[in-house]
């Protein structure tokens, strides 16, 4: 794929909030300021531009003893708002085809594996992966023995960029360049769709993003996830 120089990469800085304005207008429950995912489709959220101001407009949108996730750079929360964890993270590009091996027959994992899917990420990376979020986009897995093992596919979406994610191997299954064949599917489908894959990646998740840089990927920055509850109490 040859990018257009004019291709806005300035929106991965925010990358919930132009995912919400752009291909997935109908998941947002925010405004213009604020934009969130429905809980049931994804726990995270972007607020553009990221000023004190627009950040006390989260009074209106989240409820209290709600937790959800903030994404990007952002001034401090105001009262009624606690940050329960901050988990800087890798984000990565990547604007070229990946040439892999074929070892595994691919299944599209549609409505009937959804139940299957959620499971997976759950136990390989809890807490991010809710009952809709395959609604976001297409996923796809690998299966062993009738049992599905590995798993990857597309979450925040733009009109010029598709975030891969749920990228998982259960841990019986490791080592065997699952991952690596998910990967490359998703990338290479959204490349020859003219759209970027972009990813995130924990900062200290050394053998992912080594993983990742020698399919192609290149890192673009470094983007801070906010895990935040409101209180009860204000």
């Amino acid at each position: 794929m040859k990018v257009d120089s004019s291709t806005a990469f300035f929106k991965l800085d925010s990358p919930a909030w132009h995912s919400l304005h752009e291909v997935h207008q109908n998941f947002n429950i925010g405004n213009e300021e604020i934009k969130l995912y429905q809980p049931d489709v994804c726990p995270f959220g972007g607020i553009l531009p990221p000023s004190e101001e627009n950040m006390v407009l989260l009074e209106a949108l989240i409820t209290p003893g709600s937790t959800f996730f903030l994404l990007g750079d952002l001034p401090p929360l105001p009262p009624g708002f606690e940050l329960l964890h901050e988990l800087p993270c890798v984000q990565m590009v990547c604007q070229h085809t990946i040439e892999v091996l074929a070892a595994e027959r691919l299944v599209y994992l549609n409505d009937d594996y959804v139940s299957e899917l959620v499971d997976l990420v759950q136990l390989v990376q809890p807490g991010y992966f809710q009952s809709k979020t395959c609604a976001m986009g297409n996923y796809f897995g690998i299966f062993q023995e009738g049992k599905l093992v590995a798993a990857a596919g597309e979450r925040m979406r733009m009109n010029d960029f598709t975030e891969v994610s749920a990228v998982v191997t259960h841990p019986d299954f490791g080592g065997r360049g699952y991952a690596k064949q998910l990967v490359a599917h998703v990338v290479n489908k959204n490349l020859e769709a003219g759209k970027i894959p972009y990813l995130h990646v924990a900062v200290h998740n050394t053998p992912a993003i080594g993983l990742y840089e020698k399919l192609g990927f290149t890192t673009r920055r470094i983007i801070p996830l906010r895990k935040i509850n409101r209180t009860n109490a204000f």
